[in-house]
C-alpha cells in the first residue's frame, strides 16, 4: 500500500528530479547535481517506508537502503551505489573548492542515474501495490 508518507516523498523525488532537469538545461551543473541527488535521496526515503523505515540523517538512509534493498537485492546492486556517488557530486558541488566543481558530464551521469532509478522504485512500488 502507498501510504500518505511514500506519496510524500515520490512528490519531492518527482519535483527535484524536474528542476535537476532543468537546472542542466542552463548549465548549472553543480545545482543540478545536487537536485539529482535528492531526487534519489527521497526514492530512497520512499522505499524505506515500505518497511515502516524513516531516518533523519542522509548517511542512516543511505546504509539503511543498502541493507533493506541492495544487499537482499530487491533492487539491483548498482542503485546503492548510484546513492553514494551522486552524494558525493553533491557535496562537490555544494562545498568544493575552487578549482573543485561538477562537470557538466557528471551532472547529465547524475541526472540518468535519478531517472533510471525513479522508474525502478516506481515499478517496485507499482508491482507492490498490486
Amino acid at each position: 500500500m502507498i501510504t500518505p508518507e511514500i506519496r510524500h516523498f515520490l512528490k519531492l523525488a518527482d519535483e527535484s528530479h524536474s528542476v535537476a532537469g532543468k537546472l542542466i538545461e542552463i548549465g548549472s551543473s553543480r545545482f543540478s547535481a545536487a537536485q539529482s541527488y535528492y531526487t534519489i535521496f527521497y526514492l530512497a526515503q520512499a522505499l524505506l517506508q515500505t518497511k515502516g523505515l524513516s531516518y533523519s540523517s542522509h548517511s542512516a538512509v543511505v546504509a539503511a537502503y543498502g541493507k533493506e534493498f541492495a544487499k537482499t537485492g530487491l533492487l539491483d546492486p548498482k542503485f546503492h551505489r548510484y546513492i553514494i556517488d551522486a552524494q558525493v557530486l553533491r557535496e562537490t558541488g555544494h562545498y568544493g573548492s575552487a578549482g573543485e566543481d561538477v562537470t557538466d558530464e557528471e551532472a547529465l551521469t547524475s541526472y540518468q542515474w535519478a531517472d533510471e532509478f525513479m522508474q525502478a522504485v516506481k515499478a517496485y512500488l507499482g508491482a507492490k501495490d498490486s
